[in-house]
């Protein structure tokens, strides 16, 4: 059975502003190095034979955690960055949203959207990510392995593992940081075996897309 654990970073002090991180580096705060060591033990315990991860800092410094306790290299990809949001960056989306009736009316409406005119839209993330996630289950069959990424990525990364248009992803509750999902394949399908799992009680307050 293959198995792909997908964590989400922890927390920074842009995540608990409210404020869009982008591409932006921005690193765990000292709450969000203790999320990463609380949770790190759990994931240790599935016994992961690889470790992937975004190479922004916030996700390497994560991911570094658990490597320390595996003893693995941590891998990066591109394709497991934060969504890019362009000129909204350091931003908050009550801002985006105030700023754009169009971008507004798309959030009310629960459709995709592009994050400012320089970004990119939650299916564009879910194309890089997916092809990322179906690469490497095929390159592991069988086995478990640990991605760290964000929460965008990571959401929009399950629905094209289950082929789910993103009004259907959108369904998905925010991901807590150090939050983490599992999806397991049996018997050639995907499903999600443990959604938001977390070492404390999950942030309910802080979006899965900053």
């Amino acid at each position: 059975m293959t198995k792909i654990v997908l964590w989400r970073h922890g927390v920074t002090d842009w995540n608990e502003q409210g404020i869009f991180q982008g591409r932006m580096d921005i690193p765990l705060n000292e709450r969000g190095l203790r999320q990463a060591m609380a949770a790190a033990p759990s994931l240790a315990a599935m016994h992961p034979v690889a470790l992937y991860t975004s190479p922004m800092l916030r996700a390497l410094q994560t991911a570094a955690v658990l490597a320390a306790i595996t003893g693995q290299k941590a891998v990066t990809d591109d394709r497991l960055s934060e969504i890019d949001v362009g000129t909204w960056t350091g931003h908050t989306l009550a801002a985006a949203i105030a700023d754009d009736p169009e971008v507004r009316a798309a959030v009310m409406a629960g459709v995709d959207y592009r994050r400012s005119p320089t970004g990119e839209t939650m299916t564009e993330v879910g194309v890089r990510a997916g092809g990322f996630l179906h690469e490497v289950a095929a390159r592991h069959d069988g086995k478990t392995i640990v991605v760290v990424s964000h929460g965008g990525a990571i959401r929009m990364g399950i629905a094209s593992m289950l082929d789910w248009p993103y009004d259907t992803a959108v369904r998905l509750g925010g991901l807590a940081n150090c939050g983490w999902c599992v999806l397991e394949q049996r018997y050639g399908r995907w499903r999600i075996e443990g959604y938001n799992c977390t070492a404390a009680p999950p942030d309910p307050d802080i979006s899965n897309e900053i």
